[in-house]
């Protein structure tokens, strides 16, 4: 048990060497480890469970009808949804075939492990793009100077890496406008997959979590579980095949999903997790936004990573450069320790003498 939580605490961790932040984090870890995690569950239960069983009054063998009814989707019947149960009819959704009746049919079960964990790589993308623009140059750049522990090259690194930004000043706001818009583009990917569950799901996902949490709250009589309309346990299945006589059969099935249970279960949650990572991650682009904005925010925020340094100083420092060049001190105060960081910005604030080549 605790390796199982030090293993989930280990995801929302900051990494060896940070550079982004947890609202980040949140799509391509968290996300992106309960996303596959979903998938693998149910496909083990779709190809190695029994995800469906279909009954008929007819001599049809079951591992037939079942493979049939899987391949060719179920359907349920719109009008019977809020018919009583045992007395109208024997489900919701379920009921005698009639001439005009309006089918609704149910081919999303078959695709739900594929479609999870294609989410799942698209929660990683913005990552995988953000990741390969910075190159590793943050790590390189920063090695060894992240121990509190002195060592007898520290200074020089220092100094290196103090000449190494002031040849390098005034080029980096290309750095920061990628990462805004990779963290633009996070938003975007959890409002579209948002979008596609809602037509994955045929209309219903956008308000499914309202619907949950206002079903306990509705009048016995007139209770309808939302879940069984989006996933329901109990479907119809039409079979056809040739009598003995040559003519054309018609055979009515119904149909038990039991992997709609774990289905409705991962989409409830879904739907919460995924509305609550489109709020992080829009008020992560408000922040950023504001950061541009704001130069106190700035300092403050790279202050928060290293109070050893005189707030004062950084103000100087950044007051005329561009944003930037404080994202990537702001990227170098994260992963250094806040006294060589220190140490930096005394070197790099010093004024050249005349015979120095700094």
């Amino acid at each position: 048990m605790d390796r199982l939580f030090d293993s989930l605490k280990g995801f929302f961790q900051k990494p060896p060497i940070n550079i982004d932040n947890l609202a980040y984090r949140i799509h391509y870890r968290a996300t992106f480890v309960v996303l596959v995690a979903f998938s693998l569950m149910v496909t083990s239960r779709q190809y190695f469970g029994d995800p469906i069983d279909c009954i008929s009054k007819d001599d049809i063998p079951s591992r037939l009808l079942d493979t049939y009814c899987w391949i060719h989707t179920t359907f349920s019947i719109e009008n019977a949804w809020k018919k009583r149960v045992g007395e109208e009819i024997p489900y919701p959704g379920v009921d005698k075939t009639t001439p005009n009746e309006k089918r609704i049919y149910h081919a999303y079960y078959q695709w739900v492990c594929f479609v999870l964990f294609f989410q799942a790589i698209f929660f990683y993308v913005p990552r995988f793009l953000w990741k390969a623009y910075e190159g590793g140059k943050i790590g390189q750049l920063v090695q060894g100077l992240n121990s509190p522990l002195a060592t007898g090259h520290n200074d020089e690194k220092l100094l290196s890496l103090a000449k190494y930004l002031k040849f390098y000043e005034n080029t980096h706001n290309h750095l920061f406008y990628f990462y805004t818009l990779t963290e633009i583009l996070n938003f975007v990917n959890v409002i579209v997959q948002m979008m596609i569950m809602d037509r994955f799901l045929g209309g219903e996902f956008t308000t499914f979590g309202w619907n949950v949490l206002n079903f306990t709250e509705w009048e016995w009589s007139a209770r309808f579980d939302p879940m069984i309309k989006v996933f329901p346990r109990l479907t119809k299945c039409t079979f056809h095949r040739y009598g003995s006589s040559g003519d054309v059969q018609r055979h009515d099935a119904m149909c038990i999903l039991p992997i709609n249970i774990l289905n409705e279960k991962i989409y409830v949650f879904l739907w919460f997790w995924f509305y609550a990572v489109a709020v992080i991650s829009l008020l992560m682009i408000i922040y950023r936004f504001a950061t541009i904005l704001l130069k106190p925010l700035r300092i403050s925020n790279t202050h928060s990573y290293c109070r050893m340094v005189d707030k004062y100083d950084l103000e100087d420092m950044f007051e005329r450069k561009p944003i930037g060049d404080w994202f990537f001190f702001d990227l170098l105060a994260r992963n250094m320790d806040p006294i060589n960081f220190k140490n930096l910005i005394e070197i790099y604030n010093q004024k050249p003498s005349p015979h120095s080549k700094v």
